[in-house]
């Protein structure tokens, strides 16, 4: 079943809802669709018309807009860690927003983790052991960079996540279908599988990397690598979910930087808790 689901029944609904973790303690995670308008500050959109779109999911999700707090996303596997004093950072403008940064942490309730994607991949994580949270960007720089295991280990070192306890969630992005790469990105990528594989040999290069008719070129599939790789950090199977939202076929739903030739919005993944 799609994890990701419209809040309403209605295509014309802006926000997709990773229902499962939404009825869990106050948790509150999804993704936007483009009936949201652009959600971004550096795609070139008049700033007002981005701040009135925040604005307005935030009323949808009845969260402050004070709360949400973002990143300069920079294709890279930093992880930050969102103390109380950086809640609604990067949410004006980005020179407040966390730098040089593509996954970001909290255990303080109160604050909406927010990212911005238009094809790359959104990674959720939360430990309700802990009441730990994750919100993470992986583009094919960041997935082969290991930022979904990178996020782990800092949960578990920061707060004593444990690996197995973790839920986790990939949100909607290019899919195989769509994702035809070039050598320059292959040569990342094979190493990274052969990498997994030693580690786990039943996992099949055909399935990630899958064969194109251009010289050269493949198809991958960017969400079952990250799949993959968060199986590495030490979360179990059963408690990832993974979205089959393909960003760049519904063109209708959603913006896909690869079908709309680099000129286009933002949608906006989503992570936070509310205090009782």
């Amino acid at each position: 079943m799609e994890p990701f689901q419209l809040r309403i029944e209605d295509e014309k609904s802006s926000l997709l809802m990773l229902h499962s973790w939404c009825e869990r303690n106050g948790i509150t995670a999804g993704f936007t669709t483009r009936q949201a308008k652009n959600t971004a500050l550096h795609v070139g959109d008049d700033p007002g018309n981005v701040l009135t779109s925040r604005n307005n999911i935030a009323e949808e999700l009845s969260w402050r807009f004070e709360a949400f707090t973002c990143a300069e996303q920079v294709h890279g596997n930093d992880v930050y860690v969102i103390s109380s004093e950086d809640i609604g950072r990067g949410r004006l403008d980005r020179e407040s927003a966390i730098p040089n940064t593509d996954a970001l942490i909290t255990n303080e309730s109160d604050v909406l983790l927010a990212m911005y994607f238009a094809d790359c991949v959104p990674l959720y994580f939360h430990d309700p052991v802990t009441g730990s949270l994750g919100l993470a960007h992986a583009g094919w720089k960041g997935t082969v960079s290991e930022i979904a295991v990178k996020t782990v280990a800092k949960m578990q070192a920061v707060y004593g996540a444990e690996p197995e306890n973790i839920l986790a969630a990939i949100g909607p992005s290019i899919g195989s279908c769509c994702y035809e790469v070039d050598r320059r990105v292959l040569q990342h990528v094979r190493p990274l599988i052969d990498l997994l594989r030693a580690g786990n040999p039943i996992i099949e290069e055909s399935s990630i990397v899958i064969s194109s008719e251009s010289e050269g070129r493949a198809y991958l599939d960017l969400k079952h690598l990250n799949r993959e790789l968060m199986i590495k950090a030490g979360i179990l199977p059963s408690r990832i979910e993974m979205s089959s939202w393909c960003t760049s076929c519904r063109t209708d739903l959603f913006f896909s930087h690869r079908k709309e030739n680099g000129v286009t919005g933002r949608m906006m993944s989503w992570l936070g808790r509310k205090s009782r």
